[in-house]
């Protein structure tokens, strides 16, 4: 039977673990707050378990606990940051808000950023947009790393750069986080530690043949995810990784070309309100026809009815505030050692 822990509990842990190792408490909130959201939407590979590399970065200077990010250009409706290699979660977070803010009157409001630290799950951020009768979107990027390969190449160029949106709907949200590729470099490296394979080719060797087999990306020269769309249509989702690419690394000013300095995301944060184009009213009309449209849908025989992007992730999300997070097997032994390293209990499960 799988361990539960309380997620209150787990964001008091994590963040106390950000306040010891040096970042500052408004920052090791929201960075909790945001890594345990991942948890309970479901996305457990970037969830909890990347408390242990944050915290790696942290005492080697690769993510910087304190301070503020950069303001390199700004309009009404646009800002662009240096991020400065700050917490990732904090920046999207502020991002956000700001955005949201400048949507209010403007009808959008965007802000650009460089050196971002890593920023965890992307849906993690997009409820509570979206509970404000607004539109969230982030996309996000690495250009310091690379892991997919551009159609018809067989070295990394980008990285899964994930797209992600979310909006109200009828008193819940629609929200949607999709990488470029196929599966995620986390999901990769979980799979070669389980000694598992994917279930269909997620990957392609150096040579350019499609596997399942994820020690493939980890060889030498090393083989690369497939984008989204796989072997038969990855020249969309190929397309799409570029597109990402110039809005992230594009608009913020920082990207490939540029000396590689480590780790540092280049993201976009987008917020459209409604309101201030066709009329909260009417969106919320539209939307909801095309809810009802999706859930009365026929299913083939025998299958469950379609549902709403995002609807399992909600659903699993009050499930598990209600009766706890069920961790992956691999994370709550990762935690524990970092709690005792640090003198720090780790929760007790329910």
């Amino acid at each position: 039977m799988t361990d539960r822990y309380r997620d209150t509990e787990l964001r008091a842990f994590a963040a106390t673990l950000f306040t010891r190792a040096g970042m500052e408490a408004d920052k090791a909130a929201v960075v909790a707050d945001v890594l345990v959201e991942g948890d309970l939407l479901g996305h457990d590979t970037h969830g909890l378990a990347h408390l242990p590399p944050y915290l790696d970065a942290l005492a080697s200077g690769a993510m910087q606990g304190v301070g503020e990010p950069e303001l390199l250009a700004e309009t009404p409706v646009v800002q662009t940051w240096n991020g400065r290699k700050l917490p990732g979660p904090w920046l999207v977070r502020r991002a956000s808000d700001w955005a949201s803010e400048a949507a209010k009157t403007f009808g959008m409001g965007a802000v650009s950023i460089q050196r971002s630290g890593h920023i965890g799950c992307l849906a993690a951020y997009l409820q509570r947009i979206a509970e404000r009768g607004q539109v969230l979107l982030l996309l996000s990027s690495d250009p310091s790393t690379a892991s997919v390969a551009p159609w018809g190449g067989t070295r990394r160029l980008f990285t899964p750069n994930p797209i992600a949106a979310g909006w109200g709907q009828g008193g819940s949200s629609v929200m949607m986080d999709i990488s470029m590729s196929i599966t995620t470099n986390a999901m990769t490296a979980r799979k070669r530690g389980e000694g598992s394979r994917f279930p269909a080719p997620t990957l392609l060797t150096a040579e350019g043949a499609p596997t399942d087999d994820p020690n493939a990306f980890f060889s030498e020269p090393g083989g690369t995810l497939l984008p989204l769309g796989g072997t038969q249509a990855g020249h969309k989702g190929a397309a799409l990784g570029m597109l990402v690419e110039a809005l992230t690394a594009g608009l913020s000013g920082h990207g490939r070309k540029d000396p590689n300095p480590g780790w540092g995301a280049a993201l976009l944060v987008l917020v459209l309100d409604p309101a201030r184009f066709g009329g909260a009213a009417a969106f919320t009309a539209e939307t909801q026809w095309m809810a009802d449209a999706v859930h009365g849908n026929p299913p083939p025989p025998g299958a469950p009815p379609p549902r709403l992007p995002g609807e399992r992730g909600l659903a699993r999300k009050a499930e598990q505030r209600f009766n706890g997070v069920a961790l992956h097997p691999s994370i709550a032994p990762l935690l524990r050692a970092r709690g005792d390293q640090a003198g720090v209990a780790f929760p007790a499960p329910l």
